[in-house]
């Protein structure tokens, strides 16, 4: 069985979307969205019909912004995270949000051809948040494999 890389991250906005504090970010959004679409390796992301996820909630926290994602593997995401505009955007990140005391992204195996909910996303968060890096949930240090994710699972 083939797998892909999920990924779910989150911020917490320092004022609403449509303030003048993330006027900005907000301006940039459709165009770091569309280089994520272009990009090597991108299989799905989590939009709405905006072309973006940010009416979607989740702590109950109308501030908390969603990213969502499925990739071929760890280092196509990687290269988009790191190695293309999308890093101008993230050197930036503390004019729009605050610093997350928790952990704020999270990295999971998926069937390939499915799409995560994001309530599976939230829950590999949490796990990740109280267990740390195991191959159920981790972060990019700990670059796990697909076959340690299932034997973990079925241990």
């Amino acid at each position: 069985m083939e797998f892909h890389l999920a990924q779910i991250n989150i911020a917490k906005m320092l004022a609403p979307a449509d303030s003048p504090v993330m006027a900005e970010f907000m301006d940039n959004l459709d165009r770091i969205n569309a280089i994520a679409d272009q990009s090597e390796g991108f299989v799905w992301r989590l939009q709405e019909e905006a072309g973006n996820a940010t009416s979607v909630r989740v702590y109950n926290d109308d501030f908390i912004l969603v990213n969502m994602s499925v990739w071929t593997n760890a280092d196509t995401l990687h290269q988009f995270t790191y190695q293309t505009a999308h890093s101008d955007i993230m050197r930036k990140r503390r004019q729009w949000f605050e610093k997350m005391q928790q952990m704020h992204m999270v990295l999971w195996y998926i069937p390939a051809g499915t799409t995560p909910s994001v309530e599976e996303a939230v829950a590999r968060l949490d796990h990740v948040r109280q267990h740390g890096d195991t191959p159920y949930a981790f972060g990019f240090r700990s670059r796990f494999t697909p076959e340690q994710a299932r034997e973990y699972i079925n241990a």
